[in-house]
C-alpha cells in the first residue's frame, strides 16, 4: 500500500509543480485577458471539446456566478445553430491544450466574421488557436501526470485553475458581494474554413488597375474587361490612391461629371477598404458585410494593390 500513496503523492507533485510554473508565468496576457473581459459589453463565451470542454464548461459556471455573464458553447453544437446565441459583444474563452482540436478551430471563421475577440488557453503558443486569438494564455506545462502521457491531468488542472484566477480576479475588479452571490444561486470542411485571402483572390493581369491620371473612358473599359465592377486606382509609384466601382461611375454622372473630359481621380473613392493575403477570408467577408461592399482590394505592405476578392468568390468557397 505504501507504493500505492507513493504514485498518489507524485501526481500530487507534478501537478503542483505545474502549477507553480504557471503562476510564476503570469504577466501582460493575463492582464490582457482580465482587461477584455472586463470591457465587454456582452457575456463570456467559453468552449473546448473532451476534458477542456468539462473545464469550459466549469469556467463559464463559475463567471457567472461570481458576476461575469459567461455559457458554455460545444463547438460541435455551434456549427448547427447555436452559434446564434454569440453577438459582436461577447468574448470567446476558449480552451485546448494543444491549440489544434478540429472542434475548435473549425469556428475560427465565424468567430471572426461575428467580430468577437478570442482568449485562447493553450499549451502550444504557435498553435493555430492561438495565433488567430486577440489574446492568448500559455500553460507552461511540461508534462501530464498520467504516467503514459496520454490522459489530460497537469494540464486540465493548470485551465481549471487559469479560469478560476480569471473568476476571482474579476469579481473583486466587479466589486462582487455576498449578496450578488446568492442572487444568482440560472459545417463545411475545416480546410475551407481556415482559407485566407490568398488561397480566393484574383492576381495578376485579372485585377483591374488604372492611373489616378488614367481617362475615364480607359477607367470605364478597364473595369469592364476583368468584371469585377470596380478598379483599384494608384499614384505614379503604383501605391493604391482610391478605387471606383459602378456605384462611383454613377455618383460621377449624377453630379454632372463628363466622362469624356475627366479622369480617374476625378470619380474614385479615396482610402477604400483594403484586405491582406493572410488575412482569413471570413474576416474579408465581414469588412465587406460591415461596409456594404462587393469586392476589396488586397495589397501588400506597400500599399501596392496585388488581389482583388469578390465577395461571390468567399460564398462560393463555402465559407460560410
Amino acid at each position: 500500500m505504501e507504493d500505492v500513496l507513493k504514485k498518489a503523492r507524485r501526481v500530487f507533485e507534478i501537478e503542483i509543480r505545474t502549477l507553480e510554473r504557471l503562476k510564476d508565468s503570469l504577466g501582460d496576457s493575463f492582464l490582457e485577458a482580465v482587461k477584455l473581459i472586463q470591457e465587454c459589453k456582452g457575456k463570456v463565451i467559453t468552449t473546448g471539446v473532451g476534458k477542456s470542454g468539462h473545464i469550459a464548461r466549469k469556467v463559464a459556471s463559475t463567471l457567472s456566478s461570481t458576476g461575469t455573464p459567461a455559457h458554455f458553447l460545444h463547438p460541435a453544437e455551434a456549427l448547427h445553430g447555436d452559434l446564434g446565441f454569440i453577438d459582436s459583444r461577447d468574448v470567446l474563452l476558449a480552451f485546448s491544450t494543444s491549440g489544434e482540436s478540429p472542434e475548435v478551430i473549425s469556428l475560427i471563421p465565424y468567430i471572426k466574421l461575428l467580430g468577437v475577440p478570442i482568449i485562447s488557453i493553450t499549451n502550444n503558443p504557435t498553435s493555430t488557436l492561438a495565433r488567430h486569438s486577440e489574446v492568448h494564455i500559455f500553460l507552461y506545462v511540461e508534462r501530464e501526470a498520467c504516467p503514459l502521457q496520454l490522459a489530460p491531468t497537469s494540464s486540465s488542472t493548470a485551465s481549471l485553475v487559469l479560469g478560476d484566477a480569471l473568476a476571482m480576479v474579476l469579481l473583486e475588479l466587479n466589486g462582487f458581494t455576498e449578496k450578488d452571490f446568492a442572487l444568482r444561486h440560472p459545417a463545411g470542411s475545416l480546410g475551407r474554413k481556415l482559407r485566407k485571402v490568398a488561397d480566393l483572390c484574383h492576381v495578376g493581369e485579372e485585377v483591374p488597375i488604372v492611373r489616378e491620371d488614367t481617362p475615364m473612358r480607359d477607367v470605364i473599359i478597364e473595369m469592364t474587361s476583368k468584371g469585377f465592377g470596380a478598379t483599384a486606382v494608384v499614384d505614379s509609384e503604383g501605391r493604391l490612391v482610391g478605387i471606383i466601382t459602378d456605384g462611383d461611375l454613377r455618383r460621377f454622372a449624377n453630379r454632372g461629371g463628363k466622362f469624356d473630359q475627366s479622369l480617374a481621380r476625378d470619380a474614385m473613392t479615396v482610402r477604400p477598404k483594403v484586405s491582406h493575403m493572410e488575412e482569413l477570408a471570413a474576416e474579408a467577408l465581414r469588412k465587406m458585410e460591415e461596409h456594404r461592399i462587393t469586392v476589396l482590394l488586397v495589397v501588400d505592405g506597400d500599399s501596392r494593390p496585388v488581389g482583388i476578392i469578390h465577395m461571390h468568390d468567399i460564398l462560393k468557397a463555402g465559407i460560410v
